[in-house]
This record gives structure tokens, C-alpha cells and sequence, in this order.
């Protein structure tokens, strides 16, 4: 072997030596930098929902939030139907009441961007009252502006009509703000708190109905049968005895 080769190999048998020496030094490092990502992700995590949780309920129980799209449980949904998105609890709170909605715009009058508010940040509302909801993601306000609190006798009476047969459909895992004491006829607002077994009822009988032609918001609903009128007026009678 000439010195050339000579040298030539031994470079190349230190280089391998020293790849592999690298190699094997650089192995634990990668799952710790994995780790340390991960932990700062989780730490990010908790920091925004620090500035985003209260830990005060709104008046049904669900915990009020400081802002709506920004890491917690509130976050804007479309309404299917509609040219417009409404901010509310994820998961089965939203389900609900995008469907309190997608009734009132199909069967009592059609709504545009602006007519309804979800979301409300805690400090706009009145701690205790059914609005308080409002900050937890889990009320709507559909069309304040023409239902003031307050004020009672907002709906004609095919419109309420309607308003009570939503409920009853639902099962009471909606109330309307019209039967609270102050009265308040443009909130509609969950009536069980966290974990009640009756909202996911409600869920599952809604994501049953998005596979049915005929069932669900925008189709034909009687309102009037003497049956779903029975259901409806016995609903109220138990939402206004609470």
C-alpha cells in the first residue's frame, strides 16, 4: 500500500469511527429534545388556559371563560344554512343551541350576521342571572335588540308556538331567558350543568337527525299536533316550576 492510500484509508476509517462515535452520542439527545418540546408545549398550554379560565360558573354551572378562539372550551361554529358563525361551548353546548338557532331562522324569522351573540365576556354580564350563561359558552342571543330584558309579549303566538316545541324537542336541556322571573326572550341557554347524562341524549337524537332526510332543522315540523302541543305545554309548566 502506497502512503497515500495508506493515509487515504486511515482517514476514512477515522471518519467512520467518528460518525458512529457522533452517532451514539447524539441518540439520548433526540427523545430529550422531544421532551423539552413537548413540556414547553404543555406549559404554553397551561399559561393560556390561566389567562382564559375564571373558575366561576355562569348560572348553570358551566365555568365562564375570558375569551372566545384562543386555546379554551369557547370557539366560533358556523350555523348551517346561514352566512354566519356563532361562538359557543364545543361539543354537545354548541350542538344544541346552533340548533335552537337553525329553528328560529328556518321557522320564526331568517337571521343575518349580527342578529345573534354567543359568547360575552364575563365582565358584560350580570353574575347570577340566566345572561351570566353567555360568558360560559353556553347561552345565545338571538335578536336582543328586538327582545329586550325585561320585557315580556316579543313573539306572536305562532311564534311562540315554535319557541315551545324547540324546547320540548330538546327536552328541557334548553331553557328560554322568557320564562326566568326578570324575563328575557331573546336568550335561549342550557338548563343541565356539566356531565348531566341528558344532554348527550339531546346530542345523539340531533346527530341521528343530520343523516335523516326528514328530521332535523329546515324540515317540515308540525307544531301544532296535539301531541308535540302536549309535550310543549308540559315542558313549560316543569321549566317554570324550577
Amino acid at each position: 500500500m502506497t502512503e497515500i492510500s495508506r493515509r487515504t484509508a486511515l482517514k476514512h476509517a477515522a471518519g467512520i469511527t467518528g460518525a458512529a462515535a457522533l452517532g451514539t452520542a447524539l441518540l439520548p439527545a433526540a427523545p430529550a429534545a422531544a421532551d423539552d418540546r413537548f413540556g414547553k408545549a404543555v406549559e404554553e398550554a397551561r399559561r393560556t388556559q390561566r389567562k382564559i379560565r375564571t373558575g366561576e360558573p355562569s348560572a348553570n354551572g358551566w365555568e365562564m371563560e375570558k375569551a372566545a378562539d384562543s386555546g379554551g372550551a369557547v370557539w366560533t361554529r358556523p350555523v348551517s344554512g346561514t352566512d354566519f358563525g356563532v361562538a359557543t361551548r364545543i361539543e354537545g353546548p354548541g350542538t344544541v343551541l346552533v340548533h335552537v338557532i337553525r329553528r328560529f331562522h328556518y321557522e320564526i324569522s331568517a337571521l343575518e350576521e349580527g342578529d345573534v351573540t354567543g359568547w360575552t365576556h364575563p365582565d358584560a354580564v350580570e353574575a347570577g342571572l340566566a345572561e351570566s350563561n353567555l360568558a360560559s359558552g353556553t347561552a345565545v342571543s338571538i335578536r336582543p335588540g328586538h327582545y329586550p330584558r325585561g320585557a315580556r309579549g316579543g313573539f306572536f303566538p305562532g311564534e311562540l308556538t315554535v319557541v315551545r316545541d324547540i324546547l320540548a324537542e330538546l327536552e328541557g336541556v334548553v331553557r328560554w331567558g322568557g320564562d326566568e322571573r326578570t324575563p328575557h326572550e331573546a336568550l335561549f341557554f342550557l338548563g343541565v350543568p356539566p356531565g348531566d347524562p341528558r344532554l348527550n341524549k339531546a346530542v345523539g337524537k340531533l346527530e341521528r337527525w343530520a343523516y335523516e332526510p326528514e328530521a332535523g332543522a329546515g324540515t317540515h315540523v308540525d307544531v301544532f299536533s296535539p301531541q308535540r302541543r302536549k309535550e310543549a305545554r308540559a315542558l313549560r309548566e316543569r321549566q317554570r316550576s324550577v
